[in-house]
């Protein structure tokens, strides 16, 4: 059975090009021109993957995307002309998946919506632990001694990364495939960002730090010295 796909797009012409697009590729397409009927379609027939433009009328796509996200774990591939990296770092918090920004190429567009939909078939879950951090990837909970770690999706990723290669650096171009899937560019520091929000969260307790920094290569999750 194919996948089905939620469109949530205002700009008509570019709804038509990606519905005529998507249902070539062989996918079922849903579409909404605005975030509250956006969200009553998703309701009503549950996507597999949700298209969103983030500039639409009434509820602004943040608001969709973060509403999608505490409704499941549907993947979001946000797709929008508001290219700053505080936007795309918003939406990512909100709970998206990946982000494209117009005008986009039809072909790059088909093939993240394909990794993001094998990204998104169940996986054997798993208690992932180093030290006192435990990561359960069926619940997607993290803990530190008994402490709860409330995570967004992307600081959930990037731990998940890390606990899966402990004690090995990795450099800043394998976060960016692995994580994002995409180059935010050269000058770009949502990876600072983002793992300063986990420390924050990580240690909050006053705990040891795991995340540390390899000075011109990368970050580690490895024991203090």
């Amino acid at each position: 059975m194919s996948s089905r796909i939620l469109i949530i797009e205002d700009d008509e012409a570019i709804l038509r090009f990606l519905r005529r697009g998507l249902a070539y590729e062989g996918y079922q397409v849903d579409t909404a021109m605005d975030g509250q009927s956006g969200l009553a379609v998703a309701r009503d027939n549950p996507p597999d993957l949700v298209v969103l433009d983030l500039m639409l009328p009434g509820i602004d796509g943040f608001e969709v995307c973060r509403r999608l996200r505490a409704g499941g774990p549907v993947p979001i591939l946000i797709l929008t002309a508001k290219d700053t990296v505080t936007d795309r770092v918003q939406g990512l918090d909100m709970g998206a998946d990946d982000y494209m920004t117009k005008p986009f190429n039809l072909d790059e567009l088909l093939a993240r919506i394909r990794a993001l939909l094998r990204r998104s078939q169940p996986s054997r879950p798993q208690a992932l632990r180093f030290a006192d951090l435990t990561l359960d990837t069926g619940t997607r909970q993290a803990t530190r001694a008994d402490r709860v770690i409330p995570l967004t999706a992307k600081e959930y990723e990037l731990l998940e990364l890390f606990m899966r290669h402990p004690r090995q650096v990795l450099t800043r171009d394998m976060i960016f495939d692995r994580v994002w899937g995409y180059d935010f560019g050269g000058e770009s520091n949502i990876i600072e960002v983002y793992i300063r929000y986990l420390r924050q969260k990580l240690e909050t307790t006053g705990e040891t730090r795991l995340l540390h920094t390899v000075r011109g290569m990368g970050y580690v999750l490895r024991e203090p010295s």
